[in-house]
């Protein structure tokens, strides 16, 4: 069985002796009508054995043994936030004003950016609530309490985000920002209602960390040189693309740093705007007020703008727009939603956009993945094959950290005139390997021979 099912009384744990319970590799978590119901990763262990150290008839459940070293590893903040949030429900049952809530939330909020997590999931199922949190683009579930608590939990984030309280039927979306550590943090609030209450996701954005150069970002040298060649560019469009989360707006944000000046204009659309960057003009869509993407960009122009970030290329309009400008004497960044470089031609040839204004314009695209990366204090070689084994230090994932991996085609004489003629796409591959391009897939095994990957990874990214 998993632990993670199983929402626990830390209160009963401190009546224990730590250090026998750990000499039995067991974790009292509750009490039953009749027995307590103890969770071990020892197969041998039997429940007579264990009754007779707590003195109390118990109910085993057979747990994965990281599961069990994980909730040791992260006791400390598991309890104190249980605690903090006990008072807090016996305070509101006397009707009792509480600052726990507050205290709650700053130590959620700290222990997330400490474990370089992303996101803080906060979600309410049948009788329980659970926290997980997005570290290295993957979810892990950290706390899990009584369905109760949801509701003040709920009413405290959508406070601090200047949210309507009692509004729970509709989807909200707003931020506020939080001092942690001295630091100030953006964090951007979504809530969603579900059948058992609501979704409510955190997203937490560092402005300490929002420009990182080309260079900090780990791209090869041949992907760094193509990069700037396309920001010494005066027109053109250039795309980024791979699935959401792959990094695709912190490589814009550094491309945008790399040629900032006084003497450059440059304007992003983004839907919303993530950091801000001083100097820059960033255009937040509203859908609400109709300040959407075909609005903007139908008057940006106007702006006289030396280069534009179009924060993502969705129909033909902002498509027709972005060619337009490229046009006419303004460098174009966007993102587009596609899987490879070859992939987001004919993602243009579909959205209509014609195949010689494409030609024209289009000179260059990076696609790009993030792949997590093997802990290197518990990964082990077998079979000249590195593999994960989890470990504190990686939260017993097997994982720690994340690299990018990327694919960058430059537009050539040759590429445009098979993106005029609309060849097969059986010629642009044959076209690649002729020049030695080197794809996500290449790239990727690479770093599995290095040890740096694993297979897996390969499966989950490519």
């Amino acid at each position: 069985m998993s632990l993670y099912n199983y929402t626990i009384d830390y209160e009963i744990l401190k009546t224990f002796d730590r250090e026998l319970l750990f000499k039995y590799n067991i974790m009292p978590l509750y009490y039953g009508e009749l027995f307590l119901v103890v969770a071990t990763s020892n197969s041998l262990a039997s429940e007579k054995e264990i009754s007779k150290i707590f003195q109390y008839p118990v109910k085993l459940l057979y747990v994965p043994h990281t599961e069990l070293q994980f909730e040791w590893r992260y006791f400390e903040i598991k309890n104190s936030l249980f605690m903090l949030l006990k008072k807090l429900d016996n305070q509101l049952k006397k009707q009792e004003d509480s600052k726990e809530i507050s205290i709650f939330i700053e130590k959620l909020l700290d222990f997330a950016i400490k474990n370089n997590a992303s996101d803080i999931h906060i979600e309410a199922l049948n009788k329980s609530v659970i926290i997980r949190l997005r570290i290295d683009g993957v979810l892990q579930q950290f706390f899990r309490y009584k369905i109760e608590v949801f509701s003040i939990i709920s009413s405290y984030v959508k406070y601090l985000a200047n949210l309507d309280i009692a509004q729970k039927r509709i989807p909200l979306n707003s931020r506020f920002s939080k001092y942690i550590n001295e630091k100030i943090y953006d964090i951007r609030v979504s809530t969603l209602p579900t059948i058992y209450g609501e979704s409510i996701v955190l997203r937490i954005l560092n402005n300490h960390d929002t420009q990182k150069t080309l260079e900090d970002i780990g791209f090869s040298n041949n992907t760094l040189e193509v990069l700037k060649n396309i920001l010494g560019l005066k027109q053109g469009l250039f795309l980024v693309t791979g699935p959401t989360g792959s990094g695709k707006t912190t490589t814009l944000y550094s491309m945008i740093a790399k040629v900032y000046s006084l003497e450059k204009k440059i304007i992003t659309i983004e839907d919303p705007v993530e950091y801000k960057i001083e100097g820059v003009m960033q255009v937040n869509i509203n859908e609400e007020i109709d300040l959407n993407y075909q609005m903007v960009l139908k008057n940006i122009l106007r702006q006289d703008p030396d280069i534009l970030l179009i924060g993502e290329i969705r129909d033909v309009e902002s498509l027709k727009i972005a060619i337009q400008a490229s046009l006419t004497g303004h460098l174009v960044l966007a993102t587009l939603h596609t899987n490879n470089a070859v992939e987001s031609i004919y993602r243009l040839l579909d959205l209509d956009a014609e195949s010689y204004l494409v030609a024209a314009t289009l000179k260059g695209i990076l696609s790009q993945r993030l792949v997590r990366t093997l802990c290197v204090e518990c990964k082990k070689e077998v079979n000249q094959v590195y593999q994960k084994v989890g470990c504190k230090h990686c939260n017993y994932t097997g994982y720690s950290g994340r690299k990018i991996i990327s694919e960058v085609l430059e537009i050539d004489e040759v590429l445009k005139g098979l993106i005029s003629k609309e060849e097969h796409i059986n010629k642009f591959e044959n076209y690649l390997k002729d020049i030695n391009f080197i794809s996500l897939e290449e790239n990727c095994k690479t770093l599995i021979k290095k040890g740096v990957t694993t297979y897996e990874e390969y499966l989950n990214k490519i």
